[in-house]
């Protein structure tokens, strides 16, 4: 479609694309066009059905000059927040399509994270979907408050046509799109760890392995339940902090696989305006952004999330509570992959010594691959004949 569009350019002329396309190949097709003097924008555009209705975030890259002459237009369309028009160049060539990506990969996450607590409130606590949807709606007055969380206690109230709760009725065979998989490729490909995100595609990947999981629950015996001691409320509580938790460290790998990317395309995103311009009219808009803002306009070169002292203790605060409830969960064969990931990504992240000691000793025992000392960090690298 391009080829076909660009002979009917002229030079000066702006190309915009709004779909989720990858930014590599945004980042070629800009070069391309820039070649015939034209200018090509790969944009980010989320918010779903009430994103077109009301405005979108958006999430525009390309040349910085060109953006000018179509901020005016983002601007009037995007959503709007007490923050401001939630729009903002992300910066040259595919920056604008991999701020979206990551995006969504910090999308497939929360769902996840939603879904597993939902699976809890429903096994362990027995809720019925209209009790779950008061919950939610209760936590969407709270540090809870977003978008996915406003629409689960929407979803959890729609009756089909028995009168019986809907969601009962939907297939556990989740879709996905493609986004999600390219985070984890790209993050994979640039050695950035992003184990919620991942978490999230693998769930959907399994549910879609519907017949095989239902023949493997008639053969594989489910270990025995532990006796729930019937408070409710407290198990609401501890899956609320769980949940909080989960979330503050998704965002933590989302934005350190942004930063990341950015300095090696020389992008210079600015991740407190995209956590601004996320807001409103996107998918995981929530109230929990504004921190986000606060800890990047403190320390713009924050090097993760997790290091800003209000983010950092809000995970502290509730970390026995996220282990007990990843705990009660693995008990009671609930999967968790998502809450449970996030856990593993704070102990390892606040860890000062990791057992790869011992993977870089057994790599140099087996390949010869050698490994550097704990006494000369920044020395040479060294083998040992160790199986002699």
């Amino acid at each position: 479609m391009l080829g076909q569009l660009q002979p009917l350019l002229e030079p000066g002329d702006i190309v915009i694309d709004g779909g989720n396309s990858f930014f590599e190949d945004t980042r070629r097709r800009e070069k391309q066009y820039a070649e015939s003097g034209l200018k090509f924008f790969g944009s980010g555009v989320s918010g779903g059905e009430d994103g077109a209705r009301h405005g979108p975030s958006l999430m525009p890259g390309g040349d910085r000059e060109a953006y000018l002459e179509i901020e005016p237009i983002f601007q009037a369309i995007a959503a709007k927040t007490d923050s401001g028009p939630c729009v903002a160049h992300c910066g040259t060539d595919g920056a604008g399509h991999f701020v979206k990506m990551v995006h969504n990969g910090i999308e497939y996450a929360d769902m996840q994270f939603i879904a597993e607590a939902y699976h809890l409130l429903k096994d362990i606590g027995g809720l019925s979907p209209v009790a779950m949807a008061d919950v939610f709606s209760k936590w969407n007055e709270g540090p809870l408050e977003s978008f996915l969380i406003e629409i689960t206690a929407q979803i959890l109230r729609v009756q089909g046509s028995d009168g019986a709760p809907l969601i009962d009725q939907v297939l556990d065979k989740a879709g996905q799109k493609g986004t999600g998989r390219w985070t984890a490729q790209v993050a994979l490909e640039h050695g950035v760890p992003i184990p919620s995100i991942s978490a999230a595609i693998d769930a959907r990947v399994l549910s879609s392995r519907k017949a095989a999981r239902v023949h493997a629950a008639s053969i594989i015996e489910a270990p025995p339940r532990p006796k729930f001691d019937g408070n409710v409320e407290g198990l609401v509580s501890q899956v609320h902090d769980a949940l909080y938790a989960a979330k503050i460290v998704a965002y933590a790998q989302g934005m350190d696989l942004i930063a990341r990317v950015s300095d090696e395309y020389e992008w210079n995103v600015d991740l407190g305006e995209m956590a601004r311009i996320w807001k409103g009219g996107c998918i995981i808009r929530a109230r929990f952004l504004d921190t986000i803002m606060s800890a990047f306009k403190a320390e713009p070169s924050l090097p993760n999330l997790l290091l800003d002292e209000t983010l950092r203790k809000g995970v502290q605060q509730r970390q026995a509570t996220w282990r007990s409830v990843v705990g009660m969960a693995q008990q009671a064969g609930i999967p968790v992959g998502g809450l449970a990931s996030g856990l593993v990504y704070w102990d390892s992240f606040r860890t000062a010594d990791l057992p790869q000691n011992m993977t870089q000793a057994q790599r140099d025992a087996f390949g010869s691959h050698t490994y550097q000392r704990k006494d000369d960090p920044d020395g040479a690298f060294v083998h040992t004949d160790w199986l002699d």
